[in-house]
Parts: structure tokens; sequence; C-alpha cells
């Protein structure tokens, strides 16, 4: 019964979003964007406003996924204090963290995915619609405000795909630690990822900072779109 109210207070507050995401799974499923941009267009949502929610989406991703390796990070660490006899529940908890750093880290590289879909619709309509200027003062304002987005687009999916890049690492170091606990529940293996865990501290930070820098970037954009750079 919970559950039924719950989903109807869903779908009466978000009757929007839910449209939005029918035609986005259209979308996909046809392999037809414009059918979706289209939808969107006549709801009042254009492709520079879908562009700024998912970098915002992005974002969030991003956020999620730097507070998620950090805290793995700490399970990993926090395993050469426990106990020998709680060694299996410290297996089960590094694998369950190892687990959801690898689902936040493939959301992070579909919300990329998803900004670059968006952003080369955009970018080619608007070369498009250059051409349909007869006064040329607005076209050269146009195209050279396009061309500053275009830099600024640049620029935040270089620093976003740079940040998710340094997830590869140490999502790898992870894995390994965690099949290798798997096998190996004895003292031996908690000393042995306690050294590797340690080594792995400078890639941890340095993913923290390229999360943090990429965050704020993104930030920086979403502030520029929308005050009509």
């Amino acid at each position: 019964m919970k559950s039924s109210l719950r989903n109807a207070r869903f779908f009466n507050a978000r009757p929007l979003s839910l449209f939005a995401i029918l035609f986005a799974a259209l979308a996909i499923t046809s392999g037809c964007q414009s059918v979706y941009y289209g939808a969107m267009e006549k709801m009042g949502s254009h492709k520079r406003d879908i562009l700024v929610d998912r970098v915002e989406e992005a974002k969030d991703a991003q956020e999620e996924a730097k507070e998620q390796f950090a805290s793995a990070f700490d399970e990993f660490l926090a395993v050469s204090e426990v106990d020998l006899g709680d060694l299996k529940s410290a297996y089960e908890r590094i694998q369950d963290s190892f687990d959801q750093s690898e689902k936040d880290a493939k959301a992070v590289w579909e919300r990329i995915d998803a900004i670059k879909r968006v952003g080369k619709a955009l970018f080619k309509e608007w070369e498009a619609e250059l051409e349909q200027y007869t006064n040329q003062d607005l076209r050269q304002a146009s195209e050279d405000q396009m061309n500053q987005t275009r830099l600024l687009y640049l620029k935040l999916v270089d620093a976003m795909e740079g940040a998710a890049e340094k997830m590869t690492p140490v999502l790898n170091a992870f894995r390994d630690q965690t099949l290798f606990l798997k096998h190996n529940l004895n003292a031996q293996a908690v000393a042995a990822l306690n050294k590797t865990s340690i080594g792995l501290r400078d890639e941890v930070d340095l993913l923290i900072q390229q999360m943090t820098a990429s965050i704020e970037e993104a930030n920086a954009f979403i502030a520029k779109m929308r005050s009509g750079q």
C-alpha cells in the first residue's frame, strides 16, 4: 500500500520529467535523437537548456563518485584494523563498496556521453542556423557566441573525461584487492592489502583532486550558460 502511494505521488509530482524520460527512451531505442529534441523543444526546452541540465546531472554523478571512491578507499584501509574473526564481514563490506564504486564510475561515463550527444546536436544546429541570417552583424555576433560556447564546452568535456579516466586505475586496484581478500581471509592477506592500500593513496588523492576540479568547471559552465554567456 505504501509503495502504491509513493508511486502515485511520484507520478503526480513529476509528469514533465516522466514525459521527458519516455521520449528519451524512444530516442535511444529508435536511434533517433531528433525525436527527443523535437519533443523537448515543443515543451520549451531547447538543446542549450538540455545541455545545461545534462552537465548538472554529470556534475552530480561525479560528486557521488568522488564521495564513493573516498569511502571505498577508507574501507580498504580499515581492513588492517579488523580482527581475523571478522574478515569475512570486512570482505563483504569491501565487495559492496567496490560494486558501488564500479556502478558510480559507469554512471559518470554515461552522463559524459549524454553531454557529448546533445553538444554535438547543439553546435550542428547552431552552425546551420548561421546560414539563415541576412544581417551580417547579427550573424557575426551569433557566430562569436557559438565559438565562445564551444570553447567552454570543450574545456568542460576535457576536464570531465580527464577526471573520469583517473577512476580506472583506482577501480582496477580496488578490484584486485577485493578478489585477493575473497580467497585469502588471513593475516598475510591483511598485511598485503594494507601495503597496497597505502601505496594507492596518491592515486586516490589525485582522483579526488581532478574530480573536484571537474565539478568546479561544471559549476562555472552552468553559471555562464544560465547567465546568457
